[in-house]
């Protein structure tokens, strides 16, 4: 049995490898994104409010992307230096930075990391639709979610 046990790190640091590549594509893709966005806005600078407005959800659909990258990354090197890494990694860099010491902190990171995505997806909702009773239910119901990882995230560190 402890030799399948031991034998599992292999599955983490599959996990680990798959989501830092996920990280460095989404990032990719984001550097790409940005770059097609600035030209497209230099060759046909905004000139209106929806014109405007338009470009204000590119970058928001960016940011969203940069988040979720960032999220991989955080999986990424949490779960490396959480389960794979040596006891003193866990001191320094981005563990340390973000105070994750054990995998329920890494937990709350990811769902406060969550609750700013939603946020996020919500503002692009309302720019782009604007104020109906559909951006109405979805601020609700992302508000209900946010709550609910809150209230997850408190019960959880005791």
């Amino acid at each position: 049995m402890e030799k399948f046990l031991q034998s599992s790190r292999v599955l983490v640091f599959l996990t680990i490898s798959v989501c830092a590549a996920a990280a460095v594509l989404l990032y990719f893709a984001s550097v790409v994104i940005v770059y097609n966005v600035i030209v497209d806005s230099i060759l046909h600078i905004p000139s209106t409010a929806d014109q405007g407005k338009r470009l204000a959800v590119k970058l928001l659909k960016v940011l969203d992307t940069l988040l979720i990258a960032l999220t991989f990354q955080i999986i990424a090197t949490g779960l490396y230096r959480l389960f794979l890494g040596d006891p003193d990694s866990k001191e320094k860099g981005l563990l340390k930075a973000m105070d994750i010491k054990n995998f329920h902190d890494l937990k709350i990171t990811l769902m406060q990391v969550a609750s700013v995505i939603m946020v996020i997806l919500f503002l692009e909702q309302a720019v782009e639709v604007g104020a109906t009773l559909e951006t109405l239910y979805f601020g609700i119901a992302i508000a209900v979610v946010v709550l609910a990882s809150v209230f997850a995230a408190r019960y959880m560190r005791h």
